[in-house]
């Protein structure tokens, strides 16, 4: 499928294509990072906030992956102090922020040599995370394979998978999915949603609705990322019946959620403005043209997801990432990004995507959209925001009124 080698190049150019995970998880990890981060030339730069003599900061303080975390452990305790369990998961959780896995990793295995700590499922699903960015694959699996019964928890199962999704492994992907199926554990949608980046990064988009129907069987209540995932997939397929049904169906369970009232109303704007169609010919123009969709359509939604959770250095990612890439931008885009930055009230990036979209070389810029978009956040009751389009087109002599 076409639309893979976009999915491909966007990855590279930022980690969020992968990135349809819980709020917790997307802050503690990022996917698709290989052990090249203990490479001897990785230099982290040092937090401002890295001062005093703690034990964080000396850690902290270490920057190159060749010096051990390990000895510095080794010599606090050797100066008589104690360190706790939580203050061991704090250092850790920053370090992996920073993309400091080797030194996570000591840190990881300080705990796993030491009976005073109690690892935890958390733990044990960190751990593997980390081997598999420190020595890959293998190792992970290897590790897990090798823990106890009881530490085959729903939390290292889902790790497993985990990497093994971040690594397009499809087959052993299926197969552990499988023993997860197969086992006695609950789960919950982010193991689920898992599968479901796995076959959206594959180009394998079909397959999907039938997780989401797996997950709804076993009566797990699916998250924002769930429905984004489901809703993309079949939005890919240029299937917008079922997005509109399934949108519906999120719409009743949203009550007061404001991410999700946020989401809702920016993929009913996005469909309406973006004039999004069902496929419907088999011409071979036709053809070309539901490719290209299809190429940028799981891109846009990604962009109404973070918009939704309010993530304003996501969207600048994601939209800086899909600029530098050589596909050719249309209008729908240009909407599409336009209204995530309306809807999170950041006015000077919205007048920086007009003019980039007045500067494209593949889409004449549209005014007539621009006041579509005023039109469709008037309807949904957010007039304050579809003035400060129309404030911001007046600024740059593109009043909507004259056309």
């Amino acid at each position: 499928m076409a639309y893979r080698s976009l999915f491909s190049s966007l990855r590279r150019n930022t980690g969020l294509v992968s990135n349809y995970r819980s709020p917790c998880l997307l802050l503690n990890k990022a996917r698709f990072v290989s052990s090249g981060a203990v490479r001897s030339d990785f230099v982290e730069e040092t937090p401002s906030s890295v001062e005093g003599d703690d034990l964080r900061s000396r850690i902290l303080r270490l920057r190159l992956p060749k010096r051990s975390a390990t000895n510095v452990l080794k010599k606090w305790v050797l100066e008589g102090n104690r360190i706790t369990a939580p203050e061991l998961r704090d250092i850790s959780k920053e370090l992996r922020r920073s993309q400091r896995y080797k030194h996570a990793l000591e840190i990881s295995e300080w705990m796993v040599s030491h009976e005073e700590y109690k690892l935890s499922d958390s733990d044990y699903a960190v751990r593997i995370d980390l081997m598999t960015k420190v020595f890959g694959i293998d190792a992970a699996e290897r590790y897990f394979e090798g823990l106890p019964l009881a530490t085959k928890t729903t939390e290292t199962y889902t790790a497993l998978l985990h990497s093994y999704a971040g690594a397009k492994l499809t087959e052993k992907a299926e197969e552990l999915y499988q023993r997860i199926k197969d086992s006695n554990l609950s789960f919950d949608a982010l193991t689920y949603n898992e599968m479901m980046t796995l076959y959206m990064s594959v180009g394998q988009v079909e397959k999907v609705p039938s997780v989401v129907e797996e997950l709804k069987q076993q009566k797990v209540s699916p998250d924002i990322f769930t429905y984004n995932l489901w809703i993309s997939s079949c939005a890919a397929l240029l299937n917008i019946d079922e997005v509109r049904r399934i949108l519906d169906e999120m719409s009743h369970g949203a009550g007061s959620n404001e991410n999700w009232i946020r989401y809702l109303n920016l993929a009913n704007i996005y469909i309406t403005v973006g004039h999004l169609e069902n496929a419907s010919s088999s011409s071979l123009v036709e053809t070309e043209k539901r490719i290209t969709q299809r190429q940028w359509i799981t891109y846009d939604f990604l962009i109404i997801l973070y918009a939704g959770l309010g993530s304003k250095d996501k969207l600048d990612q994601i939209w800086n990432s899909l600029r530098m890439t050589k596909q050719k931008m249309i209008s729908r885009n240009y909407i599409c990004i336009m209204s995530a930055y309306l809807m999170l009230c950041h006015a000077k990036e919205v007048a920086e995507v007009i003019d980039q979209w007045k500067h494209s070389t593949t889409t004449d810029f549209d005014i007539l959209a621009c006041k579509k978009i005023m039109d469709a956040f008037t309807d949904i009751g957010l007039a304050e925001i579809a003035n400060n389009l129309n404030v911001i087109l007046i600024e740059k002599n593109l009043n909507p009124g004259n056309n």
